[in-house]
């Protein structure tokens, strides 16, 4: 089992986003702003539904591959860290899912 992790991928395209746009696409995505690159996640994130809709497991692990590349190259544009994610991600399963929501509702 590989030791891949999503902190590797975010060096990755740390490294890369500092390449010219003419040699990396990750560089590309960044020179072309956070509206490409938003429109870009977007866009993996619908042919990701629809692979999980089709149960088409093969290419649901592609696709959501790319989802999180393309996440990653948003949060980097925006100087958010992957680290600010995961800890909100770990402050939101400090309770239930449910709890959690009903707390962001208007009274």
């Amino acid at each position: 089992m590989s030791d891949f992790s999503l902190f590797d991928l975010e060096r990755i395209v740390a490294d890369r986003a500092k390449a010219r746009p003419d040699e990396s696409w990750t560089a590309k995505l960044v020179a072309g702003g956070q509206p490409k690159a938003a429109k870009k996640l977007g866009e993996e994130a619908v042919e990701t539904v629809i692979a999980a809709i089709g149960n088409d497991r093969e290419n649901l692990v592609y696709e959501s591959a790319d989802v999180l590349y393309h996440l990653l190259v948003v949060l980097k544009i925006a100087d958010i860290p992957l680290k600010a994610v995961l800890d909100e991600l770990e402050r939101r399963t400090a309770q239930t899912g449910l709890k959690e929501k009903a707390s962001r509702q208007d009274p």
